[in-house]
C-alpha cells in the first residue's frame, strides 16, 4: 500500500473543494461520488447494497443549503421525500463530476487516521429520527428549467 503524505492528501482535498464550487458556479449542479466508509453518515438512510460497491452518487445545487470544512462535508439531503443528515468526510469522496460540461475529477479515496470521526452531537442527532424508506426518487435529481 503506497502511504501518502499529509500535506498531498490535503492538497487532493482542497482540488476536490476547489473543482466542487468551480462546477457548481458555472452551471449550477454538480455531482459527487461517495465511496462506502464507516465515518460516512447518510442519515438513518445509509448506503444500499450496491451503493457499498459502487459508491453514491450525490448531486447538490446553488440553492441547497450545505457546509463544506476542512474535514468534511455537512448537507441535509432528501431521499424519495425524506431529509437525512449527512456527514461525508472529505477524504471518502471520489469524484466530483459535471454531465452538462463532460468534465470530472476522480481521486484514491485516502484515509487520515482519527480525523474523519463525526461528531458525537451529529451522531445523536441522527439516531433519534425516525427510520424511513430507501428508496431514491430520480425525479429530485433532475434540473430545473
Amino acid at each position: 500500500m503506497i502511504e501518502y503524505s499529509p500535506e498531498l492528501i490535503k492538497r487532493l482535498n482542497n482540488l476536490k473543494k476547489h473543482t466542487f464550487f468551480e462546477i457548481l458556479d458555472l452551471v449550477d449542479r454538480v455531482f459527487i461520488i461517495v465511496d462506502y466508509n464507516e465515518n460516512v453518515i447518510i442519515g438513518k438512510r445509509g448506503f444500499l447494497p450496491e451503493e457499498k460497491e459502487r459508491g453514491l452518487v450525490l448531486v447538490f445545487n446553488s440553492q441547497m443549503k450545505f457546509q463544506w470544512d476542512d474535514e468534511a462535508l455537512l448537507a441535509t439531503l432528501v431521499f424519495g421525500g425524506a431529509r437525512e443528515k449527512c456527514y461525508i468526510p472529505i477524504n471518502s469522496i471520489a469524484a466530483v463530476f459535471s454531465p452538462e460540461l463532460r468534465v470530472q475529477l476522480t481521486v484514491p479515496v485516502l484515509k487520515l487516521i482519527n480525523s474523519e470521526e463525526p461528531s458525537d452531537s451529529l451522531k445523536k442527532d441522527i439516531s433519534e429520527e425516525d427510520k424511513i424508506s430507501k428508496i431514491i426518487n430520480l425525479s429530485d435529481f433532475r434540473k430545473k428549467k
